[in-house]
């Protein structure tokens, strides 16, 4: 019995030092207004760390284990169909999951789906929506159907303004542009002629019906996942346009025959995807996640339309995104200003695109409404200290 005590002591500080260690170590999050890669939930960022040196039952971590086994054919196949059955895909069409992001998309769409006898129509929205024509027109013809330059890309092009071919191989669009600031909340109508859509920084933000789709592609690193996996979601028809002899690692019948498993696929990444996924369908799926969405977008909306010229926002009020929310103030020293004192208090990534300027809130799925009530106290703390001198 000798040392007992002792070593009950022992242990009991070993783990008040442990604790305290860990306590120490504990890093508090800032409120992430990135644009991407963007904020993750918290509780898949959780299961990810809990789990991260050994998955349950497996002995070794998700970034060791081989894509041919078991275990990761377990994970990809629960990632496509939760996928699935939070987008409500049908049955004829193909998840596939791929590298190379959405701008490798912008080149596999017109190699499999444009032929070169044949033209496809593109609308051109802002900055994601030109390097889609660029790659495009690389490989075939491209007619733009509708642009919105000439109003700084501050709006939608409405139905009537779109010039669509009825013989188009398919007609591509980009569901909500990041830079800025707009998004399409009703699919552009095509008659028959397949929709392409580029959902990079709006898939999972509110349902949509996939039947209206011929393909939607997207990025995982805005709602889904991190950066290094994309999602494509094919209808199976168009697998007969694919012509041979593509290289195989672009060719979308190739890698839907292999079932995202022609090489090996950004394993960690799809992981963390069916995490979301599963934190998704907790929280009750799309309709909860657009009406959060909505609620977090209103919220700042309305500072803004409130704030008597203050702060401006870019975007024509019909078309205001709901990812992206894009605004300016009366000069750039004072936007900087602004975005240097909400950095300063854990309001991050504020800052809008090089190429526009101004400011840039970015709402993804994950980010929570008190960031928004936090940014809002601030805005409206920083115009009282500051309207003065600079006018509206």
């Amino acid at each position: 019995m000798t040392g007992t005590p002792y070593g009950r002591s022992a242990v009991k500080e070993a783990v008040a030092a442990a604790q305290a260690a860990a306590s120490a170590k504990k890093v508090e999050r800032v409120y992430n207004f990135n644009p991407g890669p963007a904020v993750l939930p918290v509780p898949a960022l959780e299961e990810a760390q809990r789990d991260l040196v050994t998955l349950p039952g497996v002995g070794m971590s998700v970034l060791e284990i081989s894509h041919r086994s078991k275990t990761f054919e377990g994970i990809l196949a629960e990632a496509e169909a939760d996928l699935r059955a939070v987008l409500g895909i049908p049955d004829n069409y193909k998840v596939i999951f791929l590298g190379g992001g959405a701008s490798l998309q912008f080149t596999m769409v017109a190699m499999n789906l444009l032929p070169r006898d044949g033209s496809a129509d593109y609308i051109h929205t802002g900055s994601w929506a030109a390097a889609a024509i660029k790659e495009a027109k690389k490989l075939g013809r491209v007619n733009v159907a509708a642009t919105t330059e000439a109003d700084k890309f501050s709006r939608i092009p409405r139905q009537e303004e779109l010039k669509l071919d009825p013989n188009a191989a398919y007609v591509h669009f980009t569901s909500n542009n990041t830079i800025e600031g707009t998004e399409w909340f009703v699919e552009p109508e095509t008659g028959s002629v397949p929709l392409v859509c580029d959902a990079s920084s709006d898939i999972l933000s509110r349902p949509i019906d996939v039947k209206k789709y011929g393909v939607v592609y997207a990025g995982a690193q805005k709602n889904m996942g991190p950066a290094g996996v994309t999602v494509v979601i094919l209808r199976d028809d168009l697998l007969a346009r694919v012509p041979a002899g593509l290289p195989s690692m672009l060719d979308y019948k190739l890698q839907a025959e292999k079932q995202s498993l022609y090489n090996t696929p950004p394993v960690f990444a799809i992981y963390l995807v069916r995490l979301v996924l599963k934190w998704l369908k907790g929280i009750g799926g799309l309709p909860e996640m657009e009406r959060r969405n909505r609620e977090k977008a209103d919220l700042l909306y309305n500072a803004i339309d409130s704030s008597g010229g203050f702060y401006r926002g870019t975007a024509e009020k019909a078309s205001r995104s709901r990812m992206n929310v894009t605004f300016r103030m009366a000069s750039e020293e004072l936007e900087k200003k602004f975005v240097d004192e909400a950095k300063a208090g854990k309001l991050v990534g504020l800052g809008g695109h090089r190429s526009v300027g101004g400011m840039r809130a970015s709402l993804y799925n994950a980010f929570p409404k008190e960031g928004v009530e936090a940014l809002v106290a601030f805005m409206k703390d920083f115009q009282q200290r500051n309207s003065t001198g600079y006018g509206t």
